[in-house]
């Protein structure tokens, strides 16, 4: 199924589960219109042909005590593709890191991390970020606080 061949059911379902991932299949079958034995073929459909790629519980990361937000741009020393992956795994041992992109531009990666406090982030930063292999150049913006959160893509319906 591409994107092309998504209808506005499809359309309708995929926006209403990125809402609220805790909507029961009646519930869902409901707001797009069709009844539920449909409705739930469509949603295993959407999965099976990769357009819903899983599920998650969206956590409060201020009260879990997660207190800082830190944007890291990464230059590596070499753009080699062995050393491009041995990068890509590192960060994916890193817990802090929540997301990460490979870059173009002055740098090579921009990394999400979030800590507990500034003291978390600096030892990271000091004894895991700076020291590992390739890793060139560090800059860091400590973020003030966040303006708009919308988790997913727009899906128009």
């Amino acid at each position: 199924m591409s994107a092309a061949k998504l209808d506005a059911i499809d359309k309708k379902i995929l926006k209403h589960l990125q809402d609220d991932g805790r909507i029961t299949n009646v519930e869902l079958a409901d707001k797009v219109g069709i009844t539920a034995p449909p409705c739930l073929r469509r949603v295993r459909a959407l999965e099976e042909a990769g357009f819903i790629v899983g599920y998650h519980a969206d956590l409060n990361k201020e009260g879990l005590g997660f207190g800082i937000t830190v944007f890291v741009m990464v230059g590596l020393d070499s753009q080699a593709d062995a050393d491009l992956q041995a990068f890509n795994s590192l960060v994916e041992k890193w817990p802090l890191v929540r997301e990460a992109f490979m870059i173009n531009g002055e740098f090579d990666y921009v990394l999400k991390i979030v800590a507990r406090d500034l003291a978390e982030f600096q030892e990271f930063l000091t004894n895991e970020l700076i020291p590992a292999d390739r890793v060139g150049i560090v800059k860091t913006s400590l973020t003030i606080k966040s303006v708009k959160y919308a988790p997913g893509i727009p899906v128009e319906i």
